[in-house]
């Protein structure tokens, strides 16, 4: 490798590094087991698994419980909306990837497994940052015809702990999770979840995908999407008449208001059913099921 080759690389390197916001790992508490997990992984996503892959094989019917967050990561934002919002992203995107394999039913139904999950830490996107970064990328884009990375500041991210447990109450997979926004791919949002928004959705999925696959997630997933997960993406019917309970994906409008640096909030209605707010700053399992 020739010295100039070897410079570019590392150039790339550190431009990609410096455009990522680091995001720890975070326990918060409420998994039955953190004994299970693995060594941590990942760089820009990082996570600890767990999988029985082999018990997962039988399971036909998952019941949800409403995310909630830890009461430090309650306190980082202090808008309940806000709260709301990403929480519900997680639950719509664990339900919907969830109904594309399996029969979603009620907590009180009997369920072959449950999913519980823990929003452990939200780093705030700031949104005076972000409304400058959009400004800028939404001029260049006019001016030229590259589109220009974010600012690689005032970036947000997300930290997440979820399980499953089958109906003996035994953990039969388990992730601690955590990413952070990056320069390239994440959008702009002036509001102080617009970030953590995104991610949520990325972690419901990842996670999901992990039971379905009976495969630990890796850095780099590279697929094709199934039909029905661009027909739910763009608003489309999930697999499951439960999981309208958090409401349809904000689809067209959603990426539109995104490419301006809208709050999410503008596109996505949220749940059809708002859970009680005392549950995202205290107990990790709220008093109110998915039903």
């Amino acid at each position: 490798m020739s010295a100039r080759t070897l410079t570019l690389a590392t150039a790339s390197i550190l431009t990609i590094t410096s455009g990522c916001s680091s995001v720890p790992l975070k326990e918060g508490g409420t998994l039955s087991s953190y004994g299970n997990l693995g060594a941590a992984k990942g760089r820009f996503s990082k996570s600890r698994t767990y999988l029985d892959g082999n018990r997962l094989k039988e399971i036909k019917t998952v019941a949800i419980w409403p995310t909630t967050l830890t009461f430090s990561a309650g306190r980082r934002i202090q808008n309940s909306n806000d709260r709301l919002l990403v929480s519900n992203a997680i639950d719509r995107a664990i339900c919907f990837t969830m109904s594309e394999k399996y029969k979603i039913v009620p907590i009180g139904g009997s369920p072959d497994l449950t999913i519980k999950a823990v929003i452990t830490d939200i780093v705030p996107t700031q949104p005076a940052v972000a409304g400058a970064a959009k400004a800028i990328s939404i001029g260049s884009s006019i001016a030229l015809p590259v589109q220009i990375p974010r600012l690689p500041l005032g970036l947000g991210g997300l930290a997440m702990e979820a399980e499953a447990l089958d109906s003996a109450g035994v953990q039969r997979a388990a992730i601690v999770w955590s990413r952070g926004a990056n320069s390239f791919t994440s959008e702009a949002r002036v509001s102080r979840v617009g970030d953590a928004y995104d991610l949520a959705a990325a972690f419901g999925s990842e996670f999901s995908r992990m039971i379905i696959t009976g495969k630990e997630p890796k850095g780099l997933n590279i697929r094709l999407p199934s039909v029905y997960e661009i027909r739910t993406a763009l608003g489309g019917k999930p697999g499951s008449p439960l999981c309208e309970t958090f409401g349809r994906a904000p689809g067209i409008a959603g990426s539109i208001a995104a490419s301006f640096g809208a709050p999410p909030s503008w596109a996505d209605h949220g749940a059809r059913v708002r859970e009680p707010l005392a549950s995202d700053l205290s107990t990790p399992n709220p008093a109110k099921p998915l039903n």
